[in-house]
């Protein structure tokens, strides 16, 4: 009894360890002071309580003042230990709150990634397993993928139509260039308009196509070599629009040409085709850089048709009318109209 009162030391001082942890609302860390400190702390108090009680009997033949002091010191131990066992309790609700609203937040993070078809598997904040998103897997029906979901078709077309080409170009090709033609006028029509390429472009001729079958009478070879060359090359004509006067002059000369090209072989067709051996020649071209501007057929068929009378009919000019004939099929070999211009080859043989 003569060493003095002990000492407790005050739950202000007692030693804690912060940890983080992560709050639902804001989401930040946090120190608090964890539950092993707090019990070894109420566990020393209780066993200095428990050595006060067991010696009332020695306090009671101490003197007033040293029974007053001792009644003191247990009076104060109690109420330590009192307050330890609340903060205790209060320390118990708060983690099981803690784990309460980690659980509510893992299950609206699975729901709310759920609904982004974007599952990823959550975890409580005492489990530090890394979570894995899963990985997409491609939807499968009865054996092929499912169409997109706009539903559009997406087709290869060669290199030199592109998404931003003018659409009577894209229509022509995916419906006409490289499709075997056999009809005399079309033959003429796609011959006139090759001749053209001198001075514009495709989509700009495509473009004025129907132009040019009014001025050109539907491309009827009978009916163009009747026509009025004031009325067709006069100022603020109609033909003048499309073509210059050499231009124009020239298709009224090649409709006298196929006049004559008919008389010998029946058909210009039949001429046309005896070049190829009525087969068309197929280029098998990969890529766009393969495919020529002329070639030696092309020179040849070029030099038979300026011998007879022909003008504006170049090695070039002859090989772009063999590609919109058909005469040969250039498209490249990835673009889905390879394929159906050999089958309509095919069927016309």
């Amino acid at each position: 009894m003569s060493g003095g009162a002990p000492r407790f030391e005050s739950m202000n001082m007692v030693e804690s360890e912060t940890r983080p942890t992560l709050r639902t609302a804001a989401n930040k860390a946090t120190p608090f002071i964890t539950h092993k400190d707090v019990s070894k702390s109420l566990r020393k108090l209780e066993r200095s309580a428990s050595r006060l009680t067991g010696s009332d009997e020695k306090i009671s033949y101490a003197s007033p003042a040293e029974i007053g002091s001792s009644s003191s010191r247990k009076h104060k131990t109690l109420t330590a230990v009192s307050v330890l066992r609340r903060h205790e309790q209060v320390l118990n609700s708060s983690l099981s709150l803690n784990a309460s609203f980690s659980s509510d937040a893992s299950m609206d993070s699975f729901q709310s990634r759920a609904s982004t078809g974007r599952l990823i598997r959550s975890y409580s904040v005492g489990n530090r397993s890394k979570s894995y998103p899963s990985k997409p897997r491609s939807v499968v029906s009865e054996g092929a993928l499912d169409s997109p979901p706009n539903g559009s078709e997406t087709k290869k077309r060669c290199a030199w139509v592109t998404p931003n080409s003018d659409p009577c170009y894209t229509v022509f090709h995916d419906e006409e260039w490289g499709v075997p033609v056999h009809d005399d006028k079309r033959l003429f029509e796609l011959l006139v308009l090759s001749v053209a390429l001198a001075e514009h472009t495709w989509p700009t001729i495509l473009s004025k196509r129907q132009t040019f079958r009014e001025v050109f009478a539907d491309f009827d070879p009978n009916v163009i070599v009747n026509i009025n060359e004031k009325k067709l090359i006069g100022p603020g004509s109609i033909g003048s629009t499309l073509l210059s006067d050499l231009k124009l002059r020239a298709v009224v000369e090649n409709a006298r040409q196929i006049l004559k090209v008919v008389e010998e072989y029946g058909s210009f067709d039949k001429y046309i085709w005896s070049f190829v051996k009525n087969k068309a020649i197929v280029s098998k071209f990969r890529y766009q850089r393969q495919v020529p501007a002329k070639t030696p057929k092309a020179e040849v068929i070029s030099k038979d048709l300026v011998r007879r009378g022909f003008r504006g009919v170049g090695p070039t000019v002859v090989y772009s009318f063999m590609q919109a004939a058909g005469i040969t099929n250039d498209h490249l070999t990835s673009c889905f109209r390879f394929h159906h211009c050999i089958f309509g080859q095919e069927r016309c043989v």
